[in-house]
């Protein structure tokens, strides 16, 4: 368990780190597209290898539609507009903006007319005073803009859109066929984005640099299948609880390592922020987690 948990913690933290170097000379789209059409292949080859090609294969028109729903929510929406961001936001600041996603979860439920919690509704409330602060002019390293910013935001807005999206819609038994099948689908329509915004014009493919491979290689292995193989593993073995701790220790481990191996600047804005972010999210995980606890004490009793 411990190494699933550190696989989780430093793949996908590092994701952001890869994102950067990719997009130096990769369009956004078509390297977030290519990278998960090139995992979730992987996936499913290697499952079809593994249990039969049925297995993979055994998929109805109607699960097929809400897997792409979710995945382009997911993938596409959410981390499509990350890699477009990061063109000009350092991996750590992004990371930071994406934390919020838990929080943007509270607000939609709300919104659905689920009862949320007072101390959640608190802890939403700060976070977003957090996130703010990242927003505020003069608040981040000299090399964000306020537009790569939002672009951000509305990335982790599509990604709690998704998360809950993916808890109403009808969806496949095993988690990992359905994570292959989401990586697939996801890869396609961000290379239909790619190509409908026209990246591909004046793209030269002998221009892509050492550097952007590596990162999306990385983004294809580490921070793809071996990341998302132990979430879903994690998922079926873990207390909920202890799972959860990744997205708020996912974006302090992206703000190190861009630190450490980018040389990327770390505001006195983006320190207060990324304290009051993280810690109203892991407020937020835990009132969740006691909630949880609570409805399975009560249908126990």
């Amino acid at each position: 368990m411990p190494a699933a948990l550190a696989v989780v913690y430093v793949g996908w933290g590092a994701t952001y780190l890869g994102i950067r170097l990719m997009v130096e000379t990769i369009p956004p789209f078509l390297g977030a597209g290519t990278r998960y059409l090139a995992a979730g292949t992987l996936m499913l080859a290697a499952l079809g290898l593994r249990r039969g090609v049925a297995s993979v294969a055994r998929v109805t028109p109607r699960q097929l539609g809400a897997l792409l729903v979710v995945a382009t929510l997911l993938l596409a929406g959410g981390n499509g507009l990350v890699t477009l961001g990061e063109q000009e936001v350092p991996a750590g600041l992004a990371a930071l903006v994406v934390a919020s996603e838990p929080l943007w979860i509270v607000v939609l439920r709300g919104v659905l007319g689920e009862r949320v919690p007072g101390p959640a509704i608190l802890a939403v409330l700060v976070g977003f005073a957090g996130v703010a602060l990242l927003l505020l002019p003069g608040g981040q390293p000299g090399d964000a803009t306020i537009g790569g910013l939002l672009v951000i935001v509305a990335a982790a807005l599509s990604w709690a859109v998704g998360s809950i999206a993916g808890g109403r819609l009808p969806g496949l038994a095993d988690a990992f066929v359905a994570t292959g099948w989401q990586m697939v689908l996801g890869g396609l329509v961000l290379v239909a984005l790619s190509l409908a915004t026209g990246e591909l014009a004046g793209f030269d493919p002998g221009a892509v640099s050492a550097r952007s491979l590596a990162g999306w290689a990385f983004l294809v292995g580490p921070g793809s299948l071996l990341a998302f193989s132990a979430y879903v593993w994690l998922l079926r073995n873990a207390p909920i609880g202890l799972v959860s701790t990744y997205a708020f220790v996912n974006p302090v481990v992206a703000v190190a390592l861009g630190a450490m191996l980018l040389d990327e600047e770390i505001t006195g804005a983006m320190a207060i922020g990324a304290a009051i972010i993280v810690g109203s999210v892991a407020l937020v995980i835990a009132q969740e987690t006691r909630a949880a606890a609570t409805v399975r004490d009560d249908a126990q009793a």
